[in-house]
């Protein structure tokens, strides 16, 4: 056989379904970043990272947290974190894609279950995978599924942890959790609710907080946030009880056997909080822009939740597809989702709202839509 014939075969499978994926690289107007707040490219973050060179603030960390890679940022980060959030404490991870593992198939027991929304990121699929416990999916956001789950597991599991596991913003549909409701049932059924704010961070609550910050601080709560997105860095900050935080940094393999986060991305961490504490604006511009965008997309189909993201659904993969690349030829960063990562029928181009484009933009772009569809 072949070198790597099966993987040779696969990819040829994936290209006839319309299903291969390729790198490329963003250009024109960008309708496809998670950039929200513009943060990324910013004088605001250059100006910080000038500060942490002359500060002579390490680029690297030089070990993980454990052993030569705990430095002052990361501390100092962590503790500025838990004061703007009202968390009990904060951990500092690489990336949100490592903290919802580390969190998802360390925290839980065996004898426990998970709960997960079925929209639930890859990330937390990959936790769960990797847990001691069982686990079962309830509908995308029906409280009702989740309850009936809950009571049938119970009747026969009187000791177990019932996890709960949701997002707030859903980053392919860009519709919101019912989240009191969730919070409600947890503290009934005396359960921990694990919330992944990964696209509400900056965007949703006061001051970009996320909308679950009114959550923060309870010992049935933990909270992810991610610094790549709205923050326009790297990383991500995991808000949890003191016991919770101490038993994954003694226990969690992601974060003991992980080189710690870069010294200098996590000071750039901090000035990116600080935006939110003291430039409200940006998420007032952010809000009026999803707002704007709505009043524009919606007549073409798109549906929209008042969020930055709005996905337009197409249906099949290949015609997705085929608008995506005639949008990109026309200067318009657009992307197609297909299955896996949506279900089938339901491919769909994900249109992302940030300040990175204006009013005109979503125009321009809406009119460029139109003669596609």
């Amino acid at each position: 056989m072949p070198l790597f014939d099966f993987h040779a075969k696969h990819l040829d499978i994936l290209s006839q379904n319309s299903q291969y994926r390729t790198l490329s690289i963003s250009h024109g107007k960008t309708f496809s970043s998670n950039d929200y707040l513009a943060l990324a490219n910013s004088k605001i973050l250059k100006q910080a990272a000038a500060r942490a060179i002359e500060d002579n603030i390490s680029m690297g960390s030089g070990g993980s947290r454990l052993l030569s890679g705990n430095h002052m940022q990361h501390i100092a980060l962590e503790k500025e974190a838990s004061a703007f959030f009202g968390s009990q404490s904060t951990l500092f991870f690489s990336n949100g894609y490592a903290a919802n593992m580390a969190v998802i198939s360390t925290l839980p027991q065996a004898g426990d279950i998970i709960l997960y929304d079925e929209y639930i990121h890859a990330s937390s699929h990959d936790g769960i995978r990797l847990a001691r416990c069982s686990a079962q999916s309830f509908y995308h956001n029906d409280i009702d599924d989740l309850k009936q789950k809950i009571k049938i597991w119970r009747q026969d599991n009187i000791q177990g942890q019932i996890w709960i596991l949701c997002e707030t913003l859903y980053s392919m549909d860009g519709d919101l959790a019912p989240i009191d409701a969730l919070e409600i049932l947890a503290k009934e059924n005396n359960a921990i609710l694990i919330i992944d704010e990964a696209h509400a961070t900056g965007v949703l609550g006061p001051m970009g907080k996320g909308l679950a910050s009114h959550l923060d601080g309870q010992d049935n709560i933990i909270i992810l946030r991610t610094c790549g997105k709205a923050l326009g860095c790297e990383g991500a900050l995991l808000s949890l009880p003191i016991i919770a935080r101490d038993f994954i940094i003694n226990h969690a393999r992601h974060f003991i056997f992980s080189t710690a986060p870069s010294p200098f991305i996590a000071s750039l961490v901090r000035a990116s909080l600080q935006v939110l504490q003291e430039k409200s604006e940006y998420v007032e511009r952010l809000k009026a822009l999803c707002q704007y965008a709505e009043r524009k997309l919606s007549p073409l189909g798109a549906i929209s939740h008042g969020t930055p993201i709005i996905p337009l659904i197409i249906g099949e993969a290949a015609r997705t597809m085929d608008i995506a690349a005639q949008l990109q030829h026309e200067g318009f960063d657009v992307r197609g989702i297909r299955p896996p990562t949506v279900p089938q029928g339901t491919s769909r181009l994900r249109i992302c709202i940030s300040l990175n484009i204006s009013e005109q933009d979503i125009d321009n772009l809406a009119q460029a839509i139109g003669k596609y569809l």
